[in-house]
């Protein structure tokens, strides 16, 4: 009986090399996964880096008109408001608030004194990316704005003092819990002064170091402010971060004081 020359191969052979095959075909497999997902992330970067000035456009303008209509910050550079603001505290203004509503007696207000007390025709002003960054933030050399407190209304009339030092309104005379202590006892005699129609009398709360319409009544002037040129009232402050607190009108203090 004849033997038969071909080698004979053992079913254990056929299974490894199936097994080296599906390896093979599953490593392929892997690597192209791989290579799938390193192109959709190179893509994603590509897209996120497409997307950025998009995004950082619109970011600019939406802090714009915020800025320009809604909200803005103010520096308060001085102690005429101590100690209800202090030197470098900022406020954010509400710009929308008078759009819906009059001012009203005891609001702290912001305002631009380019239209009333710093009036200066042909006064040189700052330019510049550092300007423009400063202004955005509301500390810009360019401005002129005050932060005081509203006391007199469009046809209120105002003087000081009464017996105790107290200031009137339409000769009702006003409790000012806000003011800096010992201030009614540096009251100077004022007024009647009777404020015209458009107009604000305004002063700050630590009165015997504040230049306010008391300081700014000049022959021809009566230290009055435009109300054009008022902002809005200061709501918040939000620096520095011990400082945070909102800001309230004390209408308590104005309840009595009667219609012009």
């Amino acid at each position: 009986m004849a033997r038969s020359s071909g080698a004979h191969t053992h079913p254990w052979t056929h299974r490894a090399d199936n097994a080296e095959d599906h390896d093979t075909t599953d490593s392929r497999k892997g690597e192209e996964q791989g290579g799938k997902e390193k192109e959709k992330d190179g893509k994603k970067q590509r897209s996120f880096w497409k997307e950025l000035p998009v995004l950082l456009v619109i970011g600019l303008l939406l802090a714009f008109v915020i800025k320009t209509w809604v909200v803005e910050p103010y520096y308060v550079p001085s102690g005429s408001m101590e100690n209800t603001l202090l030197i470098g505290d900022r406020v954010f203004v509400n710009k929308l608030a008078y759009a819906t509503r009059d001012i009203e007696r005891g609001e702290v207000i912001v305002f631009d004194g380019r239209e009333s007390w710093d009036a200066v025709e042909g006064a040189e002003t700052s330019s510049g990316f550092l300007t423009s960054v400063a202004d955005f933030a509301g500390m810009s050399p360019n401005r002129k704005d005050y932060t005081k407190r509203v006391i007199g209304l469009p046809g209120d009339t105002v003087e000081c003092c009464d017996e105790k030092g107290r200031i009137s309104i339409n000769g009702e005379p006003i409790d000012e819990p806000y003011l800096f202590p010992e201030s009614r006892e540096s009251h100077e005699k004022f007024g009647p002064v009777t404020v015209g129609k458009g107009r604000l009398w305004v002063m700050g709360d630590h009165r015997a170091i504040s230049l306010d319409s008391r300081g700014h009544a000049e022959p021809g002037e009566d230290g009055t402010i435009p109300i054009s040129s008022v902002a809005g009232p200061a709501f918040l402050i939000h620096w520095p971060l011990d400082r945070i607190s909102t800001l309230s009108t004390p209408k308590n203090a104005f309840a009595n004081v009667p219609a012009p």
